[in-house]
């Protein structure tokens, strides 16, 4: 009878053990990602543009609790946000032109940079990220991860942006692949671009100024003479189109920079919550464990017992009122993990009002950038194609 006993005791002792663990700060990225920057001064024509498309938000987790505090308000707005952030990281290398954020679908640029948000809670970052240039060659496409605790948040270490490694990385990637072009590609890959937006705005005049295989990749048929007219008002068009997109890219700079305090907040919180949440439930099931073990080792002594001993009645009283104390504890540390639930809820709610992107005046005309900012954008070119009809008397594919 002492050996059982005994053995209830090392039980609970194990079960109330594991409810007092806590996670530690450990920052869990395999060493400092160094983003690679230039030495010197690249010559120009040695220089791509990037357009980094706004990020496709991708969908929440099936999994309630894994989704909890998440929505598309958020996901939306980390779809802006996040190029943002890497066109920042790519502007600090030195190997590119202009790097702009740009809607998605605009597939004229130089270098088109592409995303899916797979996973974003605050803890974990998973990003799918392809490049491909205007000739139509993949450069790659792959999957970046990266992951934090939420002790890193309050660290000393935490320098405003927990994933910038990821961001080096995908930097890195793209520097390593763009050295690999030579000059020669490099300046065909940017006359590819040219002709491809003069294709779009005057088909009839330079559909046949490009050769596009199979496989979705461009090749120079002919280029225009250097004295053509209509390929002059062509380049001043596409001039003008980057000042759009350039306009463009100050409001994305202005939703980055006003997201960029409320969302690291938002992040902290919701990590902090998560972690809670976590471990309130991991305590929860251990507290109801270590009842139900109490409960049961009180009948298993009552039924052993060969007579009535009052000593023995006495202890099993003491088992089964102590199991019901600790299956009553586990059960408030549910409501309570329940309530942290509906303040991570509450926080996503706060953040997606904090996070709208502004209402602005472009060229005397009311531009909302959400997610209407690619319906926008057409609408920029279909006047850019009126532009070309009025200004030639040919008629633009996009009038």
């Amino acid at each position: 009878m002492k050996k059982i006993v005994v053995l209830l005791t090392i039980l609970a002792l194990v079960l109330q053990s594991a409810c007092t663990t806590t996670a530690g700060g450990r920052r869990n990225i395999e060493g400092v990602v160094v983003i690679d920057e230039s030495l010197s001064e690249i010559p120009e024509n040695q220089l791509l543009n990037a357009s980094i498309e706004v990020f496709d938000p991708g969908a929440l987790p099936e999994d309630e609790k894994q989704a909890n505090g998440l929505s598309m308000d958020i996901r939306n707005a980390e779809a802006r946000y996040m190029p943002e952030q890497l066109r920042a990281t790519m502007e600090k290398t030195g190997y590119w032109g202009a790097v702009r954020v740009v809607p998605q679908n605009v597939s004229d640029g130089e270098l088109m940079v592409s995303g899916i948000i797979l996973q974003s809670n605050g803890l974990q970052l998973d990003l799918r990220i392809g490049a491909r240039d205007a000739s139509g060659r993949q450069w790659f496409t792959r999957d970046y991860r990266a992951a934090v605790e939420a002790a890193y948040y309050q660290s000393s270490a935490f320098t405003g942006e927990a994933f910038q490694p990821l961001y080096n990385t995908i930097a890195n990637d793209l520097a390593k692949f763009l050295k690999s072009l030579t000059v020669e590609d490099i300046t065909r890959i940017r006359r590819i671009a040219e002709l491809r937006f003069a294709k779009d705005i005057a088909p009839e005049a330079y559909a046949g100024y490009l050769d596009k295989n199979d496989t979705g990749e461009y090749s120079i048929v002919h280029l225009p003479s250097n004295d053509d007219p209509m390929y002059g008002r062509v380049q001043a068009i596409q001039e003008r189109d980057l000042l759009m997109i350039d306009t463009l890219n100050g409001h994305f700079d202005n939703f980055y920079r006003e997201m960029r305090e409320p969302y690291t907040e938002w992040r902290k919180a919701r990590s902090d919550e998560a972690e809670k949440q976590k471990a309130l439930e991991k305590a929860a099931l251990n507290r109801t464990l270590l009842g139900v073990a109490s409960i049961v080792g009180a009948i298993f002594v009552g039924v052993a017992a060969p007579e009535y001993n009052s000593g023995l009645d006495t202890l099993t009283d003491v088992m089964v009122l102590g199991g019901a104390a600790a299956i009553k504890s586990g059960m408030d540390k549910r409501s309570e993990a329940a309530i942290h639930r509906s303040s991570i809820e509450e926080l996503g709610v706060s953040f997606s009002s904090e996070a709208r992107p502004l209402v602005v005046e472009v060229d005397g005309k009311t531009v909302q950038l959400t997610g209407s900012a690619e319906a926008q954008y057409e609408q920029w070119r279909v006047l850019m194609g009126q532009i070309y009809a009025s200004e030639t008397g040919l008629t633009g594919s996009l009038d």
